[in-house]
């Protein structure tokens, strides 16, 4: 029996029996190849927007005349094919370009690696939206904490290895971030989609969008009808009283009303025509912004015409 088991013991495993040396040596290092862009999938819950903007159609006459000049990072898959870490604008490019392969780096990584490798890759970029930092630094402090979290005999756990500080801590050194401003960032993930991308689009600022994410996605909903009726946002103040009714339990779209109703300081004056004398002059379903632009030009045409019979 012990003879037996020594024999066992000395079995060459599955990867030794159907991998040559050369294969199972590659398999550890980064190697660059071209893949076809249909093995390519995109990295999971990818957080950075890809958009067809001026600068994309800009990449796409590039790839198309010149192919991918910087290649893109992918890891291989368990199952076959091989999963996007940096490079998603570049792969767009050249589907739209009509290419079917590009150069990439195929690296071993783990889904912690891959991860924190996705973010910091993307973080490069000239501009990033809110939402987009918002989700990345979520999910590379996620990994960071899984990371140090290890203790296993090829892994110092990170604390050790950064001298007792949290993960969130060299997360803000990385990044060049305060901690309490990664902090606000990972709360607008608490945000519903339609109030996040008005942060996005810079109709409601950092500290107000912090307030309203501690709201449950209900009181979120109804507060975003609200703003879009109303045709406003909550000042920092409004915001913090919001969320107070809320953790009283005593948030309702009344009190949301009253409460955006107040006068923000240093509030522009402005004039308001009740939604319902406007009504029939436009298609069901037309947003505010569309009816006060239709509104303006039609005023501009008017003085205009007011202004040729004057002559």
């Amino acid at each position: 029996m012990a003879k037996n088991r020594e024999i066992n013991m000395n079995l060459p495993s599955v990867d030794d029996l159907f991998t040559t040396q050369e294969e199972r040596d590659q398999k550890n290092q980064e190697y660059v190849k071209d893949i076809s862009i249909y093995e390519i999938t995109d990295f999971p819950n990818h957080p950075f927007k890809v958009k067809m903007d001026d600068k994309m159609l800009e990449t796409i006459e590039s790839v198309r005349d010149h192919g991918v000049l910087v290649p893109a990072l992918v890891r291989e898959k368990p199952m076959g094919g091989y999963e996007m870490i940096s490079g998603h604008r570049r792969k767009m490019a050249s589907e739209l370009a009509g290419k079917e392969t590009m150069p990439c780096i195929v690296r071993n990584l783990s889904d912690d690696q891959a991860v924190i490798v996705m973010v910091d890759s993307n973080l490069q970029r000239e501009e990033i939206l809110p939402s987009e930092k918002a989700f990345a630094y979520k999910m590379k402090l996620d990994a960071m904490k899984r990371q140090g979290q290890r203790r296993d005999l090829t892994s110092v756990p990170l604390a050790q290895k950064f001298k007792g500080k949290t993960s969130r801590e060299i997360l803000g050194e990385q990044v060049g971030e305060s901690q309490d401003q990664i902090r606000r960032y990972i709360r607008l993930t608490e945000l519903i989609p339609e109030i996040l991308e008005m942060v996005d689009d810079k109709k409601i600022s950092m500290r107000p969008a912090v307030e309203l994410s501690y709201l449950t996605k209900e009181e979120q909903e109804i507060l975003y009808d609200t703003m879009e009726s109303e045709a406003c946002t909550p000042s920092h103040a409004q915001a913090i009283k919001i969320r107070k009714f809320s953790a009283e339990g005593r948030l309702n779209e009344d009190v949301l009303l009253s409460i955006m109703a107040e006068e923000k300081p240093n509030q522009v004056e402005q004039w308001k025509i009740p939604k319902n004398r406007l009504k029939k002059y436009f298609p069901s379903g037309t947003s505010q912004q569309k009816m006060e632009e239709t509104i303006i030009k039609a005023l501009e045409l008017y003085r205009k015409r007011e202004k040729s019979r004057e002559r």
